[in-house]
């Protein structure tokens, strides 16, 4: 058996004798620093959206306050949307239904809202130091649910036919402590306290379910979004404030809410998702359906894109 011999090991060079050049690693930061920092604000200035303020009940009540006397007005006649919507929140409705299955009456009650007491008649509780909100409330209080019904009711419509729903301009009527209540209602919000009320909790003041739930009662929100083309038939799912086309992956969720039979149906939601996971299921399922998982050889777009691949190996 014969040893080979090992190669000679190549003299290691000094470090000192390759070439060098200086080189300043501050000043290389701050090129790059200023470069990405130019990038950013161009960057932002041309294709981020604006930076709206949240809207707040208190600047609800300061730029619409006709909207905040009628709502209170609505969730004391049990008209607005939360005061009927059904479960989660109350038994007044069905909830939404997918094939006659009433799937949010099924979940149920999960988290109860009595609109007129949780909005509107609890928030005023706490202005005792305001005789006229104090004397409104008890009159509401010593009366029957259906007078309670009437007044709000009346009220209401008297809103709605007064020019720009101005309370001031509500013809004379039988309307009992319901204007009191909703003027101070209207003050309340205007100070801040109505925010503080709806959203405190029992340990932080984390919860706007209802805050969020009398926003959406009125329609200064509404007016908001869509003046933002958010509207749900801007397709405004998948809009961005102040921006187009925003997130297009949600397209295809949304192009649905823009026709019949959904865009007219009170089940869009529960008919859009049972639809959504249909179209899931047939897509996780292609390789497994007849006929469907063909199409790639009748229709082969594959060796068009692939066509240098399939150029070479002759296949």
């Amino acid at each position: 058996m014969m040893l080979r011999a090992k190669a000679p090991r190549r003299p290691v060079s000094d470090s000192h004798a390759f070439p060098t050049r200086s080189y300043d690693l501050v000043k290389e930061f701050l090129i790059a620093l200023a470069v990405v920092t130019v990038l950013t604000v161009v960057l932002a200035a041309v294709f981020s959206s604006p930076d709206d303020k949240a809207i707040s009940l208190q600047s609800w009540a300061k730029t619409a306050p006709s909207d905040v006397v009628a709502t209170a007005a609505g969730e004391l006649a049990g008209t607005t949307t939360s005061a009927t919507y059904g479960p989660p929140y109350n038994t007044n409705g069905d909830g939404q239904q997918l094939l006659f299955l009433p799937l949010q009456k099924w979940a149920g009650v999960r988290y109860p809202v009595d609109s007129a007491n949780d909005l509107v008649v609890g928030p005023l509780r706490s202005m005792t130091g305001d005789p006229a909100v104090t004397g409104a409330l008890a009159r509401w209080d010593s009366a029957t649910a259906q007078q309670r019904t009437t007044w709000a009711t009346a009220y209401g419509d008297a809103l709605s036919k007064a020019p720009d729903g101005e309370p001031a301009k509500v013809a004379s009527g039988d309307y009992g402590p319901v204007p009191a209540m909703a003027a101070g209602f209207q003050r309340l919000a205007l100070t801040g306290g109505l925010e503080q009320q709806l959203t405190s909790g029992p340990f932080y003041n984390a919860d706007p379910t209802k805050a969020l739930l009398l926003l959406a009662d009125g329609s200064y929100l509404e007016d908001q979004a869509r003046a933002q083309s958010l509207g749900g038939d801007q397709w405004g799912m998948m809009n961005e404030t102040g921006n187009y086309p925003g997130q297009p992956w949600l397209w295809l969720y949304t192009f649905w809410y823009q026709i019949d039979p959904f865009k007219s149906s009170d089940n869009a939601d529960a008919l859009v998702w049972g639809l959504m996971m249909v179209l899931t299921l047939g897509l996780m399922l292609v390789p497994f359906i007849p006929g469907l998982r063909s199409i790639p050889r009748w229709i082969p777009v594959h060796r068009l894109i692939w066509r240098d691949w399939y150029r070479r190996t002759g296949h």
